[in-house]
C-alpha cells in the first residue's frame, strides 16, 4: 500500500475494484466518505451491487476474472485520447527505454515461452557499447516502453472490453472518462483493491495492470494517489513484513535457493541489483543473520551456511498440500490458519490432512482442521494422524504490534488475559524452540543452526518471554553496546549491527518512547499525515515514493496537496523523503522510483513470470472462449488439480460463474465469529446469492434449500435471490454470475458447507495463491434432508 487511508480524503477519484471495502473494510469508508463531501468521485467494479457498489457514484458491474481486459482498457483509453500525464510517464517512468527488437507478442503469448516458462532473453533493455540503457525520448521509436505499450493495449478496445467483461458500455464509459481525468497535474485517483484482484492464475499481474495505469496517469507518489491493498484482517501487512510466505525473508529479501545460492557470495552476487536502494540487501540480510547468530562475522559469511534454503519442490500453500496429499509430508503446524475451511479444493486438503502422522493446530478453538478425523460423513478410525491442539491467546490478549493497511506499526496492549491455559503465540513459539534446541543435544544431522541460536528473550520454563526484547532485535542494535539504532541507515556487512527486519528499524528505537506507542493527535504537515502516531515503514514515511509529487525542478503538481516544495536552496517538506533531499531536484528527479535498478517506474518489468506486461487470460475454468486472443488461460499457472477437476470451456453442466466473497458479519474462515451467539444470529447459515432470473429458471424460491455443484465438490446453501446479481452479455450470450460467502465450517456453534469445497487447486503464476474468485458451477434445487456425506465428501 503505497498511501495510507486517512489520504484517502485527498483522491479526486478512488476506484475500489475487487473489494467490498464498505463491508470489509469499513474504517476506510470514513476518509472515501471525506473525500466526496469535498467532490469527489466512488467508483466501485464488482460483480455483486455490494454495500460499497450502493453507495458508489459509479457501479460497473463486471465478470468476475477479467479485471485485466477492465484495466487494460482504460490504459488503452487514456493513450488514445492523450490523457496520460506525458511530463510524468518521460521523466519518471521506462516509457522512453529501447527494448530488444527481438521481442514479441504473438497469439496471446510473449516471445520465449518453453514449456510452461518463460525464457526472457528477449525481454532486455537495448543497451551501448558502455552498458547504458538506450533511450528515445520523443517516445516515439517502435521499440520503446512507450510505444510497446500502446500497442499492445490497442487491443483492448472500449467494443472489446464490454464483449469480454460484460460491463455495460455506458458505464464503462463513465468509468474510463472519470478515471482517467485524474491524469491532469493537480488530480489525484486513487485505486484500492483486496483479494478479489489477487485470488486469481493471474493475480499479481492484475496488481500490475493497476500500477501501469497509475504511473501513465501520473498517480503514484501524490497525496490522494497509489496502488492500495486493503488487508483482510489487522496483521496480514505485518505477517507479511516479517515473512510469513515461503518465498521471502524478513523485509522483503527473496529466501536463498539450495541451488542458486549455495554460499553467501553467490547470494549476494545474484540478488543485489547493480543500482537502486537494494543494492544494500547484503547490510540488510547480514544484520538480520547477527540478530539471529552472535557469531555471524563476515570470516563466517554471517553464518549464511546455517539459514534454510529452498529446494526443487514448491513450498506455496498449493505445493505443500499436493505434497501431503501424495503422503510425502509427515507433519504439519495449522498455526492461526484453518485449511480445512479456507484451503483451495478443501475436499483435497482434508483428505491430506488424513495422510499425515501428525497434526498441530494452534488456535483459539477447536477448529475445522483440529477436528477433521471427526467431520461429517467420515470413519475416525480409518484416519492415523494424531492430532494436538495447542489453545492460544486472541489479539485482545496479548501484547505486541500490528501492522495496518497503510504500513503502520502500532503497538497494541493486553485488554484481559487469556483463559484457562490459552497461551500468546510468543509463548508457544519460545517453548517450542526450547523443547527443539534441548532435543537437539542429544545429535542430529545438522545441530549448529538450533543449538547456537540467538534466543534470549528470558521467559525460563513456564513464564511469558520478554516481547520488548524481541521488539528491540526486530527494530535492531549496535553490537558493541546493544543500544537500538536510529534507523537501517547505520546498518552494516561487518557484524557491527544486528536488526531483524531492516524496513522495522526505527519503529522501536526509544525504549522510553518507542515511535510503535506514540499516539500524538498533532498533525504538522496539516495533510492528514501524523507522524507521531505509530511508525510506519520504511523510516516512518507516509506515502512512498513521494519524489514523484513534484515535477524534476521540485515544484509540486498540486501546490494544495504539497507533500515537497523545493524554495530553491531546500525541499519544504510535509513527509520523509524517499529520494536523496540533499541533492538539487534536477538530480533526484532522475530517480524517483529509488527501491528500482531503473529508478524510475516500470510500465515494462521483466521481472514477471508470465509477462512485461499484463495480458487478459481467462480463468482456469471460463464460460467462453479469451475473447482478447488465442490463448485461453495463463500459460505459465501452476496447476495442482487432480485427474477430471477441470470443467471445459463452456460447460453444459457447469454454465455458471462462481465468485467468493467475505460478508462483515463473519472472520475469515468464521472460527471465532461462528462461535459467537450473536454474530451467528445476525448471520446464521451458509448462503449463495442467484439472480432473480437465474432462480426463475432454476425454479428456485428465495430462502430454498439448494445444492452448488463443481467439478471437485459439492455443497448446501439457503438460497438469496436477490437483483444485486445480474446476468451479464459476454461475447454475446449471457452469463450468470453466483455469490458465495466462504466463512462456514462442521465446528462451532453455527455449521455449514464451505465454498472452497468447490474452488480449484490452480495459482498465480508469481505467488501461487490460489484461484478462488472465478471458477464453473451449477446450481439445483435439493431435497432439505441432503444427507451430510454427500455434500462433504466427493
Amino acid at each position: 500500500m503505497t498511501n495510507h487511508w486517512i489520504d484517502y480524503q485527498h483522491s479526486d477519484v478512488i476506484m475500489s475494484i475487487g473489494l467490498n471495502t464498505a463491508e470489509n473494510h469499513p474504517v476506510s469508508m470514513k476518509w472515501i466518505d471525506k473525500a466526496r463531501e469535498k467532490g469527489g468521485k466512488f467508483i466501485v467494479v464488482d460483480p455483486r451491487v455490494t454495500r460499497s457498489a450502493a453507495v458508489a457514484d459509479i457501479y460497473a458491474p463486471i465478470r468476475p476474472g477479467t479485471d485485466i481486459a477492465f484495466l487494460g482498457g482504460l490504459i488503452n483509453y487514456a493513450i488514445e485520447r492523450g490523457l496520460y500525464h506525458e511530463e510524468y510517464v518521460k521523466h519518471y517512468t521506462n516509457a522512453s527505454y529501447l527494448i530488444n527488437p527481438a521481442f514479441k507478442f504473438e497469439a496471446g503469448v510473449f516471445s520465449g515461452l518453453d514449456d510452461s516458462k518463460y525464457d526472457k532473453d528477449t525481454w532486455t533493455y537495448q543497451t551501448d557499447a558502455q552498458g547504458n540503457v538506450k533511450k528515445d525520448p520523443s517516445l516515439s521509436d517502435p521499440n520503446c516502453v512507450f510505444q510497446l505499450l500502446k500497442k499492445h493495449y490497442s487491443r483492448y478496445t472500449v467494443d472489446a472490453v464490454v464483449k469480454t467483461t460484460g460491463c455495460p458500455r455506458s458505464a464503462y464509459l463513465a468509468v474510463a472518462e472519470t478515471f482517467c481525468a485524474t491524469g491532469r497535474p493537480g488530480k489525484a485517483g486513487n485505486i484500492n483493491y483486496a483479494m478479489g484482484i489477487t485470488q486469481h492464475t493471474y493475480g499479481s499481474q492484475n496488481v500490475r495492470a493497476i500500477a501501469v495505469l497509475q504511473l501513465l496517469l501520473g498517480n503514484m507518489g501524490i497525496a490522494g494517489g497509489g496502488v492500495n491493498a486493503q488487508r483482510g484482517e489487522s496483521n496480514v501487512q505485518g505477517s507479511t513484513d516479517l515473512a510469513m510466505l515461503y518465498h521471502i525473508i524478513p523485509g522483503y529479501n527473496p529466501c536463498p535457493s539450495a541451488a542458486a545460492h549455495p554460499t553467501w557470495a553467490d547470494y549476494k552476487a545474484k540478488t543485489t541489483p547493480a543500482a537502486g536502494y537494494w543494492i544494500n540487501r547484503p547490510k540488510f540480510v547480514a544484520s538480520m543473520l547477527k540478530a539471529w547468530y552472535t557469531d555471524a562475522a563476515p570470516g563466517n559469511d554471517f553464518r549464511y551456511d546455517y539459514l534454510p534454503k529452498l529446494d526443487a519442490k514448491n513450498r506455496s500453500h498449493l505445493g505443500i498440500f499436493d505434497e501431503m496429499y501424495a503422503g510425502r509430508v509427515k507433519g504439519f503446524f495449522a498455526w492461526g490458519q484453518n485449511p480445512a475451511v479456507g484451503g483451495a479444493n478443501a475436499g483435497k486438503e482434508r483428505a491430506a490432512l488424513a495422510k499425515l502422522d501428525w497434526l498441530v493446530a494452534i488456535d483459539l478453538f477447536e477448529t475445522e482442521t483440529a477436528g477433521f478425523w471427526k467431520r461429517p460423513g467420515v470413519h475416525s478410525k480409518t484416519i492415523g494422524t494424531e492430532v494436538f491442539l495447542l489453545p492460544a491467546a486472541n489479539s485482545y490478549e496479548k501484547q505486541g504490534t500490528i501492522s495496518n493497511s497503510g504500513r503502520w506499526i502500532q503497538w497494541r496492549y493486553e485488554a484481559v488475559h487469556p483463559p484457562g491455559e490459552a497461551k500468546s503465540d510468543l509463548w508457544i513459539a519460545d517453548k517450542l524452540f526450547r523443547a527443539i534446541r534441548n532435543a537437539y543435544t542429544a545429535g542430529g544431522a545438522f545441530p549448529e543452526p538450533i543449538q547456537k541460536m540467538n534466543w534470549n528473550y528470558g521467559g525460563g520454563d513456564l513464564d511469558e518471554p520478554d516481547i520488548i526484547k524481541v521488539a528491540v532485535e526486530i527494530n535492531g542494535y549496535t553490537v558493541a553496546d546493544g543500544k537500538p539504532i536510529a534507523g537501517f541507515g547505520v546498518l552494516a556487512e561487518d557484524g557491527s549491527t544486528a536488526c531483524g527486519c531492516w524496513i522495522y528499524a526505527g519503529y522501536y528505537n526509544d525504549l522510553n518512547d518507542p515511535p510503535a506507542k506514540r499516539r500524538s493527535r498533532v498533525d504538522a504537515s496539516g495533510l492528514g499525515m501524523y507522524h507521531n502516531w505509530s511508525f510506519a515503514w520504511p523510516a516512518n514515511r507516509r506515502i512512498v515514493y513521494n519524489r514523484a509529487s513534484c515535477d524534476p525542478a521540485g515544484r509540486p503538481w498540486n501546490p494544495n496537496l504539497a507533500l515537497f516544495r523545493w524554495d530553491g536552496g531546500q525541499w519544504i517538506q510535509n513527509d520523509v523523503p524517499d529520494f536523496a533531499a540533499g541533492v538539487a531536484p534536477e538530480e533526484s528527479a532522475q530517480r524517483p522510483f529509488i527501491m528500482l535498478a531503473e529508478g524510475q517506474g516500470l510500465l515494462f518489468s521483466s521481472a514477471m513470470a508470465d509477462g512485461p506486461f499484463p495480458e487478459h487470460y481467462e480463468p482456469w475454468e471460463s464460460p467462453v472462449k479469451n475473447p482478447i486472443s488465442a490463448q485461453q488461460t495463463n500459460p505459465v499457472l501452476f496447476d495442482f488439480s487432480l485427474p477430471g477437476e477441470l470443467a471445459e470451456v463452456g460447460s453444459a453442466d457447469f454454465p455458471y460463474v462462481a465468485t467468493t466473497y467475505r460478508v462483515c458479519e463473519h472472520w475469515q474462515s468464521g472460527i471465532m465469529t461462528r462461535n459467537s451467539p450473536w454474530l451467528n444470529e445476525l448471520m446464521p447459515e451458509m448462503f449463495v446469492e442467484l439472480s432473480p432470473e437465474l432462480a426463475a429458471q432454476k425454479g428456485i424460491k428465495n430462502g430454498d434449500r439448494v445444492a452448488i455443484i463443481s467439478k471437485r465438490g459439492r455443497i448446501r446453501a439457503i438460497a438469496c435471490v436477490t437483483s444485486r446479481l445480474k446476468a451479464l452479455s459476454v461475447s454475446g450470450r449471457r452469463v450468470e454470475v453466483i455469490g458465495l460467502p466462504w466463512h462456514w465450517g462442521y465446528a462451532g456453534f453455527s455449521t455449514g458447507d464451505s465454498a472452497n469445497l468447490l474452488t480449484p487447486s490452480v495459482g498465480d503464476a508469481n505467488t501461487q495463491i490460489p484461484e478462488y474468485k472465478a471458477f464453473l458451477c451449477d446450481i439445483r434445487s435439493t431435497p432439505v434432508d441432503m444427507k451430510e456425506d454427500d455434500i462433504n465428501e466427493r
